[in-house]
Parts: C-alpha cells; structure tokens; sequence
C-alpha cells in the first residue's frame, strides 16, 4: 500500500493536528487547524500539505476549520499501484468529506489539486459552496496542437512531464537526490524554499512507492487524459458553484490568454492574474488567504 512515515517526522506547524482516515482502500493523511467554516485545501505536484504552511495559520485566525489532505500517492497518505486518474483523486475527496462529515466546504486547491477541485465541484456541486483554483488550467482549456503551438516557448518547461511517466527510468530518476534537486531549484530555489522547506517535500517524494505514484499521474495524464481533453471529454459538464481561477503573472507556463473557453460552461466563473509565479500559497500567502477569506460561506 505504500505507507509512509511515522507521524513524529510531519513538519511542524503550531496548532496543526493530524490524523489518518480511512477513505475507500487507503487511508489519507489529513492536517487539520482552528474551528469554524471548513475550508479544503488540495495541494499539487511536487508537493503534500506542507505548502500551506503560510496560509493555515491565517485562515485559523480568521475563524475557519482548515482541513489539508494529503492526495493519494502524497505525503503520508497511502500511495497504492492505482491509475492516479483526476476523477479517482476528486473521488477520494468526495470520500474524504464524507468520512469528515463535512456537508458542504470551501474547496480550495494548487496546480493538480485546483484541476481536483474542478472534477469535485462538477461531480458533487452540492458538497461546495466556493471553489477556488490556483495555478492550473480548468476542464475546458484549448490543449489542441494549434493552442500548443502557440504556447511553444513555453513548452520546453514541461519536459519532465514524459520523463517522470516513463515506466522504470522515470520512478528510478526521482530517487536519485539531483532530480528534485533541480525540479525545486529551476522551479524558485531559495527565493521560496528554505533548505527545510525543500526537504520536507524531497524526502518523501523520493520514497519509491510515492515516485511510482508521481510516474503514473503524469503517465495517465499524458497518455488519457491530455488526449480526452482535446477531445473535449467535459464539453457537457456544468459548473454551477462559484468559482475564481487565479494565476500568477510571471507563471511559467500559464496565460490569462490560455486559460478561455470556460465562458459557457460556467454559471459563475473569473480568471485573475495576481502577481507571482506558479506557486502562490507560498510566494504571495496573504493574497490567497484573503481570497480564501473572501469565498461565500456554506
């Protein structure tokens, strides 16, 4: 099943708890702080919870029940032999509320876990009152050749997406220390990380069972779902919750320009661009929590 660590060796944030439930064949590692308003928050590659770690203490002080999850294949939660397909992680939080009992929250998420947010607001609009999607395209963005064509420039930085899907070289790579070396380093270095930071993540993403998960998010993502995208696989999907996606600025392979064609498939939805690059729960903390903040209640 691929479990990780003990508890003793989670950061350490004051006021953070954890805890680990049972949610179908796994259990998931969930960070939990302050009592209120639930608010969710999903993180993304190549991350776990931890890169909230700037905006908990924020949303606690404001009144709310912040629950960080760690995604299946992340952090401590269990990473089984699964497809790792978007609709199975969507479904594992679905499961997770109800394990929580968590009716209806403010849905939260970061690169893979915004694309997440998107899949749990479309299957399960009544369980979200709000949902916010940072650093990620949503289920209607034009992945055509033309659209990448366009957007060549910026193609080269997503390079190590064929690299980590490869069967045996890509989960091998990753447990070699110079792979996450650079992935962090190209990715902001120390203007973001500390060297504590970096470990916190680097340490349990090289464990092989969490390389092989990573291997096989991109590869059904490359391989499935690239492809049903282009296809246009959510071309009868209605988003009825709100929902706000924001990218930063100086992201390195986001454009407000890339990002259209949600219009009419969305009851209530609005792309911003704040300053920053990809990864804003850690470059601008008090910009997303006031977002956050801001989100309708349930």
């Amino acid at each position: 099943m691929g479990r990780t660590r003990a508890v003793e060796e989670l950061p350490n944030i004051e006021g953070v708890e954890h805890r680990f439930v049972p949610v179908g064949e796994i259990q998931m590692h969930v960070a939990e702080a302050g009592a209120g308003e639930p608010v969710v928050l999903l993180h993304g590659w190549p991350q776990h919870w931890y890169c909230w770690r700037r905006v908990i203490p924020k949303l606690a002080a404001a009144g709310h029940h912040v629950v960080c999850p760690d995604l299946r294949g992340f952090g401590w939660s269990d990473a089984p032999r699964s497809s790792y397909a978007k609709q199975e992680l969507a479904g594992d939080v679905i499961a997770l509320l109800d394990a929580l009992e968590l009716q209806r929250v403010r849905l939260v998420g970061h690169d893979w876990g915004g694309f997440v947010g998107f899949l749990v607001a479309l299957r399960a609009p009544e369980r979200v009152s709000e949902l916010l999607a940072l650093s990620i395209i949503h289920p209607w963005a034009d992945v055509s050749l033309s659209r990448l064509a366009r957007d060549l420039p910026r193609l080269p930085l997503l390079v190590y997406q064929p690299f980590v899907a490869t069967p045996i070289l890509g989960p091998l790579a990753q447990q070699l220390p110079p792979f996450y070396d650079l992935i962090f380093g190209a990715s902001g270095g120390g203007r973001i990380w500390s060297r504590e930071d970096r470990h916190a993540f680097t340490r349990v993403l090289r464990e092989p069972a969490r390389a092989e998960a990573t291997s096989r998010l991109y590869r059904t993502f490359l391989l499935r779902e690239l492809p049903a995208l282009a296809r246009g696989t959510y071309a009868n999907g209605r988003l009825k919750v709100p929902a706000r996606l924001v990218i930063g600025g100086s992201d390195p392979v986001l454009t407000e320009a890339s990002l259209t064609g949600y219009e009419s498939h969305a009851d209530d939805m609005a792309v911003e661009v704040i300053e920053g690059g990809h990864f804003l729960p850690e470059e601008h903390p008090d910009a997303v929590a006031d977002r956050i903040v801001a989100m309708r209640a349930g």
